[in-house]
């Protein structure tokens, strides 16, 4: 059984006052709710069951979504009683015995989601985080002083932009991550991936390219609901069915 965790129990706070009626997940792209894009893919890609951890409106989003047979997918549901950070839910699942995926529930990409574990489970890697280089700008004017403590300057940049490799919200996992995960603990993932690194765990990273958003801001929301139509030849499988 090829598994899936989708972390789908936050708040959306930056994305209020919609989210105030409207959990994130079900917030609209096109015509779906971006989760359903999200199942859409996971059952193209080939897995069979999906674990939705939710908590913020959970009833909205369990009854939406059902059994997951709309899919053709097995659902299954954790509930975080109280918020676990955007990994803690992880200790809460059965039966994670085989290396899995997880993702967050408000990431639109056209990823692989099935290469990414596959290239995890190839890896010595306990953790494999797929990364897409972004640009960001920087609105600042930003001097830049002599090192000996001078504060003589010897540059200053206005508004610079710099390249990075950023965390896509989607990673392949094996299943010793959770000798790192205390149950009912509140646990992001950043602060994992630093247990994994002084425990002397190899953490890698994959960057397949290609097309990635996180909608967790208005202006990404507003992006991707934008572009969504001239890109959903890549991001919705075809045929779908969707519960509407």
């Amino acid at each position: 059984m090829t598994r899936a965790i989708v972390l789908a129990g936050g708040e959306g706070t930056r994305l209020r006052p919609y989210t105030a009626v409207i959990p994130k997940p079900l917030m609209p792209i096109g015509d779906r709710p971006i989760l359903g894009i999200v199942l859409l893919q996971l059952k193209h890609a080939g897995f069979t069951n999906v674990v939705l951890s939710i908590g913020y409106r959970a009833d909205l989003i369990e009854a939406f979504f059902g059994d997951g047979s709309n899919f053709g997918l097995e659902i299954e549901y954790v509930r975080e009683d109280k918020p676990l950070g955007t990994v803690g839910a992880l200790a809460l699942v059965d039966d994670l015995d085989e290396p899995f995926l997880v993702m967050n529930g408000d990431v639109l990409t056209d990823l692989d989601y099935a290469e990414l574990l596959r290239r995890h489970t190839g890896s010595d890697a306990l953790v494999t985080i797929a990364t897409v280089r972004k640009h960001v700008e920087i609105t600042l004017g930003i001097p830049r002083m002599a090192s000996d403590g001078s504060g003589r300057l010897v540059d200053f940049l206005e508004k610079p932009g710099i390249d990075v490799e950023a965390s896509m919200g989607v990673y392949g996992m094996s299943s010793d991550v959770l000798k790192y995960i205390q149950p009912h603990e509140r646990l992001d993932f950043p602060d994992l991936v630093h247990r994994l690194l002084n425990a002397d765990e190899s953490v890698r990273a994959w960057s397949p390219g290609g097309y990635w958003l996180d909608i967790g801001r208005h202006e990404d929301y507003d992006q991707a609901t934008a572009e969504f139509d001239s890109m959903r030849h890549r991001l919705v499988p075809e045929p779908a069915v969707v519960p509407r």
